[in-house]
């Protein structure tokens, strides 16, 4: 983006319940910064997202509405002040984005780099972060035909956010097929129903009787600071996603998922100075196993007691055979809560993989004495059949034989 080297603030004069003093601090003419973009990645090809501007403002209260059901239900209202009065950000798009799979990419791209330079945790179910959609829909054989834009306000998680544009989508592409016209307004997402419904009429920027705040000095920036401030920028999620391909060697899907969330990111990389094994075992771990337990338990890497540490360690123990990876995945919960070593468990269990060759032997000897059924089956090209004896000799031994041992003796004893 391009920061205004010269800023002032307005007044934006409205009347809503919210909003009790009857304007908002805002910018119109001269905000913090203009034209910018980012590039969001959508399956596998990229695009250009314009900035339009950044802007500074003071927000809104939030209105709590009371009573069974649905909304329009309500019983009573009431206002919640805590966050009133409170600076935010808004970023303002230009309309680039013609999906609400290019929406998400774009909000999950700015919610990365807000992250990374530590503008905010965009914590969205606390509200740090909010969408507010606008949908407008035009014809392909004559662009000159297109809905009145309607938004979406308040938002707070990426994926309502696509469920309520797919909907509006579907509402204006049906008003345009028939013709009819649609006013120009500000809706509210039921989750509940799935629709969106209209709050208000939407103004112009004229209808604010926008004017310079009085109470509130312009905001002077130096062309040196400005610099300075960009030459001290950490590494963005995009320039660390590169180095991980190319330092890593990881495929773009994994370079890209572990760097969209900074922590995952750091984790990654801590892992692998402490491991000193192969990344893309890490990556797989990471993506694998610990996000399947993250999104089932609703928590981020940095909120469990797992550290790189622990998974150094245990991919550790794999590789060196102590146990087997079908093990490393059940006592993997149990770190997860305990913050326990590997070792530690391991040892308390009992669950040391048995890599002696001659005690798995004479095991294999007895699984193919009493399976003569099977070892027939294989001898006569039935390849499942060898899954079937491998699984046997797995039980005798609770899970701790060396699976590529077993298949190795399996395979020369038939």
């Amino acid at each position: 983006c391009h920061i205004n080297e010269h800023s002032i603030f307005e007044r934006k004069n409205y009347f809503y319940p919210d909003l009790p003093k009857g304007y908002q601090i805002s910018q119109l003419r001269q905000p913090l910064s203009t034209n910018g973009y980012v590039e969001i990645d959508v399956n596998g090809n990229t695009k250009r997202i314009g900035i339009r501007r950044i802007h500074l403002e003071d927000d809104a209260a939030k209105l709590v509405h009371a009573g069974e059901g649905e909304i329009d239900e309500t019983i009573s209202s009431a206002v919640d002040f805590n966050r009133g009065g409170v600076p935010l950000i808004e970023i303002v798009s230009e309309p680039d984005m013609r999906s609400t799979e290019e929406m998400r990419a774009y909000c999950e791209t700015v919610r990365s780099i807000l992250e990374y330079i530590e503008v905010s945790d965009c914590d969205m179910e606390k509200g740090q972060m909010r969408i507010e959609a606008n949908i407008s829909v035009r014809r392909k054989d004559d662009h000159s035909i297109w809905t009145d834009r309607s938004e979406i306000k308040n938002l707070n998680s990426i994926r309502y956010a696509m469920r309520a544009v797919e909907y509006e989508i579907e509402r204006h592409k049906k008003a345009l097929e028939e013709g009819k016209t649609l006013s120009m307004e500000t809706r509210l997402f039921d989750v509940n129903r799935n629709t969106t419904r209209a709050m208000r009429g939407k103004e112009e920027a004229h209808d604010y009787r926008y004017f310079p705040d009085p109470d509130l000095v312009p905001m002077e920036f130096k062309s040196d600071w400005i610099e300075k401030l960009r030459a001290e920028l950490p590494e963005l999620p995009d320039e660390r996603k590169q180095r991980f391909m190319r330092d890593y060697g990881l495929p773009a899907h994994d370079a890209r998922l572990l760097t969209e969330d900074k922590p995952m990111g750091d984790f990654f990389e801590e892992t692998i100075a402490l491991y000193k094994g192969d990344p893309k075992f890490v990556s797989n771990w990471l993506l694998g196993d610990i996000s399947y337990y993250l999104n089932t338990e609703n928590l981020e890497i940095d909120e469990t007691a797992i550290t790189p540490r622990h998974l150094a360690d245990l991919l550790r123990l794999i590789d060196q055979g102590v146990i087997s990876g079908k093990i490393a995945k059940e006592i993997f919960p149990e770190i997860f809560e305990t913050g326990k070593l590997p070792q530690v468990i391991v040892e308390e269990k009992g669950m040391t993989q048995i890599s002696d060759e001659s005690e798995i032997s004479s095991i294999v000897d007895l699984v193919l004495q009493e399976n003569p059924g099977a070892v027939k089956e294989y001898r006569e090209g039935k390849e499942r059949a060898l899954g079937f004896l491998v699984g046997q000799v797995m039980r005798l031994t609770k899970g701790r034989a060396n699976p590529q041992l077993v298949n190795r003796l399996l395979r020369e004893k038939l």
